[in-house]
């Protein structure tokens, strides 16, 4: 079966959630990703690891020019690797993708076109204005700006353009928007015709102007960075405020940091983006395998012996799983053994392989457990095992010991401190520093410990001193506390959604002072 060699991926404007399944399967297989700087970077997570990823986009330190892509892309494709193409919104639609389907066509490389949402159909929607209503005109006209960013304006006929009676959705460059406004109203233009302008549209960072033609070219302004535009007129506009979805959602804007391990992160993060917030992803831990699986082999194949097995962690669940799957073992060797999980979230994780426990205390203290596992019954004699991480507490299995049971600790996985001050990686302690974060979310005492570690223990404390701070629960607050971070927020029930609700109630009730 031939294939293509290069797929030209429309990725969508902004969210990274309009990109089509198809877009998705096509950078899934690629082996080398070409992407503008406009596409979110989030869209990147869907490449395989270990594919070469090259930024083209003008924001990149050395940018490519037009001629130059189009070679790279039939240079890779000629070595035999399969090449994505990501462009922003869609790429025959005021785009070089046409250019570019061009060029490789007349080099003979097979390519396929996966179209994306406009970013003229996308924005408006995200705005809350509707291209076409009835009574509010019968076409819609897309106008191109330029791509160079200069003040000069589209070379349009604007004269005939307002004598359409529709909606025009103008893709314009912040530095020409003053222009084309007064070019609109030099050319017939009513002063009172309703407009808007929409600049970082379908992103938390959208912000929208809405007015008049009149009133908008006194209140325009020229964004510092280069940020994409859209200019919409007509009687549609007007309907914004009783439409306006996105913008008003209750984390709108809210600038969110999240230290959990990035292959764990998707849950949360993809709740807080539901709900407006911008996202930084900063992870401060890694979850690796224990250095020697044999004391977690050697628990596992003995697995039947114990009355409990304690899980503390739904990254403990997934380690005994796999290797009690992974030896002579499986799932009916648990079978008249107790099941204990702490917290609805390991709970949930032991459902995902059809177990249910028997056991679930709300709270991680070593307390709480014990107290909860002392109302079944007389724990002297009982054989319990704990599969944990490598750095976990010892309070829980000193208690236990104390209680006459006989107590088996195996480390089951690893947490490791990550580098985020790596290339591409955010830079926390400057956005800290600047103010330019609302909230930082901790799910785990070890995300703390190496938060600190990360930036040092006073600067960690003294940069939070005017952050919301959220924790998961009372031992990670804990954690925090004994570091001198104060912690804010804390739900009461110890989940993610439960952690993300209690953020919209503290943002709810709280006036935050602008960055």
């Amino acid at each position: 079966m031939i294939k293509p060699a290069v797929y030209l991926i429309g990725a969508g404007p902004g969210d990274p959630s309009l990109m089509t399944a198809r877009g998705i399967r096509c950078l899934a297989v690629a082996d080398v990703v070409l992407y503008d700087h406009l596409v979110n970077p989030r869209v990147l997570r869907h490449a395989r690891a270990d594919a070469e990823r090259i930024d083209v986009g003008p924001a990149s330190p050395k940018p490519l020019e037009q001629e130059a892509i189009c070679y790279l892309l039939v240079e890779k494709a000629r070595e035999g690797k399969v090449v994505a193409r990501l462009k922003w919104g869609d790429p025959f639609v005021f785009d070089r993708g046409g250019e570019e389907a061009l060029f490789l066509h007349e080099h003979g490389v097979l390519f396929e076109v996966v179209p994306g949402v406009p970013a003229g159909i996308g924005v408006p929607a995200f705005a809350g204005v509707p291209l076409t209503y009835p009574g509010a005109g019968d076409t819609v006209t897309f106008v191109r700006g330029y791509e160079d960013e200069s003040r000069t304006c589209p070379h349009v006929d604007w004269a005939s353009l307002a004598k359409l009676n529709g909606t025009t959705v103008c893709y314009a460059g912040t530095r020409q928007m003053k222009g084309i406004l007064e070019a609109l109203l030099s050319h017939g233009w009513n002063d009172d015709e309703p407009a808007c302008i929409v600049y970082n549209g379908c992103t938390s960072e959208q912000q929208t102007i809405g007015g008049t033609l009149g009133e908008l070219v006194r209140l325009v302004h020229e964004p510092a960075h280069r940020v994409p535009a859209i200019l919409l007129v007509g009687r549609v506009t007007a309907l914004r405020e009783h439409l306006r979805w996105f913008d008003v959602r209750p984390l709108f804007g809210k600038r969110i940091v999240v230290t959990r391990p990035r292959e764990q992160s998707a849950e949360l993060v993809d709740m807080l983006e539901g709900l407006g917030a911008m996202v930084i992803e900063a992870p401060t831990i890694r979850i690796v395998p224990p250095e020697d699986f044999g004391p977690l082999d050697a628990a596992c194949a003995q697995a039947g012996s114990f009355q409990w097995i304690v899980f503390t962690s739904g990254n403990g669940v997934d380690y005994f799983m796999q290797r009690l799957q992974a030896g002579d073992g499986d799932v009916r060797d648990l079978k008249g053994t107790r099941l204990c999980a702490i917290g609805p979230g390991t709970a949930d994780r032991l459902s995902r392989f059809g177990i249910k426990v028997d056991l679930m205390p709300a709270e991680y203290r070593a307390e709480a457990v014990l107290e909860a596992l002392r109302t079944t019954g007389d724990l002297r004699g009982q054989r319990i095992l704990l599969p944990r991480a490598d750095i976990a507490r010892e309070m829980l299995a000193e208690e236990l010991r104390r209680s006459g049971a006989d107590v088996v600790e195996v480390a089951a996985y690893r947490t490791v401190p990550v580098d985020n001050q790596r290339q591409g990686e955010p830079d926390l302690y400057r956005m800290l520093l600047d103010k330019r974060v609302d909230a930082i979310t901790f799910t785990s005492a070890s995300t703390v410990r190496s938060f600190v570690r990360m930036l040092g223990a006073d600067q960690a404390a003294d940069l939070l001193r005017s952050t919301t701070v959220a924790c998961i629960g009372p031992v990670t607050a804990e954690a925090a506390t004994q570091h001198g971070i104060t912690t804010s927020v804390m739900p009461a029930e110890y989940t993610m959604p439960g952690l993300v609700d209690a953020l919209v109630r503290h943002f709810e009730h709280n006036v935050v002072v602008g960055r």
